[in-house]
């Protein structure tokens, strides 16, 4: 069997398990083309290891590669499609994996100043779209493909809500917004509706001037020049700057922090937290939670009224 009828019905496997599996999708399709589409048991270990290894050193990309081939040729295998794995025995250590970055609330005012680079003579409403994009991430800690999905009827300007679909565990969720951003969202909404909207009220919230919607690699391109443009460079001792993701992360760490500082109960509102982020359970958000100096303060205030309230009582 051709290397593409397999692919088509690993594909459909994984879907109908659930998984969206769209990166993986790219990869497959794409080395699918590298290798000219031949008979499955014709790839050679030749073609699968100068794949993996790309134009560089072992990364993140060449686990990930690794990892898709791996699960592709044991469903191959199992169906008698192939006799054995081409992949290569010997796996190099993966990276280290990149220290999720906190945000100040200064970096974060950088960025939204840093977008008014991007005004370009033909495309003038890019910094005011970018700017509303920061602002819903940090706002209410979405995913970025998350937000970049959203369409029109969406997000509810009346109701001060937003409805998330299609998200990475197939599932909907709701998430609220506070009063300031539901009026830079308005804003946003007005500038929206000068563009084409080519599916009505399902049309894209974030889209191109074609009123086609914004492409993930896009987004992340400008953040790096907006990033750039902010002066916020790589922390030591990480091989890689801060990412546009990492305001989710900020988000999450700025919320408790300020439940910390209103001497609520963070314990019992973590779960809650979790629901927000649309995490399928709290050891998911408890990865995204990183003792900062500023949070450790806080905690250890929290810590010393709790001993003075026991000393009281002793």
């Amino acid at each position: 069997m051709i290397l593409s009828s397999v692919i088509d019905h690993y594909l459909s496997h994984k879907r109908s398990l659930g998984m969206r599996f769209e990166t993986p999708e790219r990869m497959l399709r794409r080395f699918c083309r590298g290798a000219g589409d031949p008979e499955i048991t014709a790839i050679s270990s030749v073609m699968v290891s100068e794949f993996i290894r790309g134009r560089g050193t072992p990364s993140s990309t060449w686990i990930f590669r690794y990892r898709i081939l791996t699960g592709f040729y044991r469903f191959a295998i199992s169906r008698d499609y192939a006799d054995c794995s081409p992949l290569p025995v010997t796996v190099p250590k993966p990276p280290r994996q990149q220290t999720p970055y906190i945000y100040s609330t200064e970096e974060l005012c950088r960025l939204l100043e840093a977008t008014s680079i991007l005004g370009l003579r033909r495309r003038p409403e890019i910094p005011a779209l970018y700017r509303t994009l920061l602002l819903l991430l940090y706002g209410t800690g979405m995913r970025i493909g998350e937000a970049l999905r959203l369409t029109l009827q969406d997000v509810d300007l009346a109701e001060n809500l937003i409805t998330v679909r299609d998200t990475k565990f197939f599932k909907m969720r709701y998430v609220p917004f506070g009063t300031r951003l539901g009026k830079e969202l308005a804003g946003h909404l007005q500038r929206r509706r000068c563009f084409p909207m080519i599916q009505g009220e399902r049309s894209p919230f974030f889209t191109t001037h074609n009123g086609q919607p914004w492409r993930y690699t896009r987004v992340i391109s400008l953040f790096q020049r907006i990033r750039e443009e902010a002066e916020i460079t790589c922390p030591i001792g990480e091989l890689r700057p801060p990412r546009l993701h990492d305001i989710r992360h900020t988000s999450a760490m700025h919320r408790m922090l300020s439940w910390y500082r209103s001497g609520q109960d963070v314990q019992q509102l973590l779960p809650r937290l979790s629901t927000y982020l649309g995490h399928v359970d709290i050891r998911s958000t408890q990865r995204y939670l990183h003792m900062t100096p500023e949070l450790l303060e806080a905690a250890s205030q929290r810590y010393a009224q709790y001993a003075r309230g026991a000393d009281y009582e002793g």
